[in-house]
């Protein structure tokens, strides 16, 4: 699994580094075909001081790209909404994949 974890108009610290990492175990968790993370986080250069912090995230899993961006005014708030969000996306697209359409028994034992 490849992590890439950036920063825009922000230096990107040991201790948010490994923020981000420990809140992606979850996700890594739920799910191991992970191929390629992207995690740009930045801070916006705009007027109000509302939603100013931001954090984005690209997951690349077998067949798709999963991408899920949030603001907050604090950063620490805003990367675990963005888990949580990227969370429920993960599961959902692991339900889309699993077969879930099972042989019944009379159908198996009357094939064998």
């Amino acid at each position: 699994m490849n992590l890439t974890i950036s920063g825009h108009h922000l230096e990107v610290t040991p201790a948010l580094r490994e923020y981000v990492l420990t809140k992606l175990d979850r996700v890594t968790r739920h799910f191991d075909q992970v191929v390629d993370i992207n995690v740009l986080l930045k801070v916006e250069k705009i007027r109000e001081k509302e939603r100013r912090q931001m954090a984005e995230i690209t997951v690349h899993v077998k067949g798709r790209d999963i991408f899920v961006e949030q603001s907050h005014e604090d950063l620490y708030a805003a990367i675990d909404q963005l888990v949580d969000k990227l969370d429920r996306q993960v599961c959902r697209h692991k339900d889309k994949v699993q077969d879930h359409h099972h042989a019944s028994a009379k159908r198996m034992s009357a094939s064998a």
